[in-house]
């Protein structure tokens, strides 16, 4: 049996493991995600449990972390009915409504 464990590595400090452009849509998917996981576990300390996140979600390691935290700031404190969603890519925004993707 291998000791190794595949596709969980660790956390790159920086979050910039990842090479070449990020397709838009990928990097929508990581923010998503990631907002979804922290809703979830509304952790004291985000950044932490982020890095965990990014390094055991397959997907979401092609994503630079402090791009997906930077997206996370930006997020609109002010409530919307249908919740809010990442569009866009690394240019994109918050858009009211749910996002197309799970």
């Amino acid at each position: 049996m291998p000791t190794e464990r595949p596709f969980l590595h660790d956390p790159d400090p920086g979050g910039t493991t990842p090479l070449g452009a990020v397709p838009p849509a990928l990097f929508d998917l990581a923010v998503n995600r990631a907002d979804a996981a922290l809703r979830g576990l509304r952790p004291t300390h985000p950044e932490t449990v982020l890095a965990a996140w990014h390094a055991r979600t397959r997907f979401a390691r092609r994503v630079p972390l402090a791009a997906v935290l930077a997206a996370l700031a930006h997020k609109p404190s002010e409530p919307s009915a249908a919740g809010w969603h990442w569009a866009g890519g690394e240019s994109g925004g918050w858009v009211a409504g749910r996002a197309p993707f799970p």
